[in-house]
């Protein structure tokens, strides 16, 4: 019986981009859109509900990294919430990070072998 081959595969490099403080996950790609969120409504709770999660989770993730970053990345008030200009240059960093990462991980890929036919 004759066995099925596939056409040639190319191996790929996978992985997730975090930025880890104090040896902890602190900003990864969630998180930044949390935050990105929150400067786009103004609110925790719309962003977290634009998001499908709890508000729970939203509030506990934004603790975690003013707690984790030791000065506030999100002030709320009365009137609702705002991203700080340590968050913002955060938000920066992350985003140029990511790219130089992806960017690798693309180089990487081309230099890895293909599955034979």
């Amino acid at each position: 019986m004759a066995t099925r081959r596939s056409k040639a595969a190319q191996l790929k490099a996978d992985g997730r981009f975090w930025l880890t403080l104090d040896g902890k996950n602190f900003l990864g790609r969630g998180r930044v859109e949390l935050l990105q969120r929150i400067r786009e409504t103004g609110s925790i709770s719309k962003a977290a509900r634009e998001m499908k999660m709890s508000y729970k989770a939203a509030w506990d993730a934004v603790d975690a990294m003013n707690a984790a970053w030791q000065s506030p990345l999100v002030e709320s008030g009365p009137a609702g919430s705002r991203l700080t200009e340590d968050a913002e240059r955060l938000i920066a960093a992350f985003q140029a990070a990511e790219a130089e990462h992806a960017a690798f991980m693309a180089r990487l890929a081309g230099t890895l072998p293909a599955r034979a036919a």
